[in-house]
């Protein structure tokens, strides 16, 4: 028997593929790639770097709550950026969502990403005990 369950949330983007959300493993969440869309309009929120992170963000914390956790559970993060010269900006900007200790993370350059967005993220969260 699987102890499998998908995770989805209205407050946070529809899946554009065939995916989920995030799947919930035991007490491990693995958190799709968000992308800067307005759930509502499932349109980007902007073509601003910043205001592109900031929904990244709030994005995935819609989908660590939907999960029962939230984004101090989150343990690893992967960034994907357009123009890692970015890179201090989305620092500044998770420092606004995410409090010591910080997540582990990487960040990659990459030379496109869905609809034209500047920043993707994607994360696992472990919560319980």
């Amino acid at each position: 028997m699987s102890n499998k369950a998908v995770i989805n949330t209205d407050k946070a983007p529809a899946a554009i593929g065939p995916y989920s959300q995030a799947i919930k493993a035991g007490n491990t969440v693995y958190m799709s790639g968000q992308i800067p869309l307005d759930p509502a309009t499932m349109e980007l929120v902007s073509d601003d770097f910043e205001a592109q992170a900031r929904q990244v963000f709030a994005n995935l914390k819609a989908v660590c709550e939907e999960a029962a956790g939230s984004l101090s559970d989150v343990v690893k993060i992967n960034l994907y950026l357009v123009d890692l010269g970015n890179f201090a900006i989305v620092n500044q900007i998770m420092e606004e969502f995410f409090t010591s200790p910080f997540p582990a993370r990487a960040a990659v350059g990459v030379k496109a990403l869905p609809k034209g967005s500047q920043v993707e993220a994607e994360a696992i969260m472990v919560i319980g005990d």
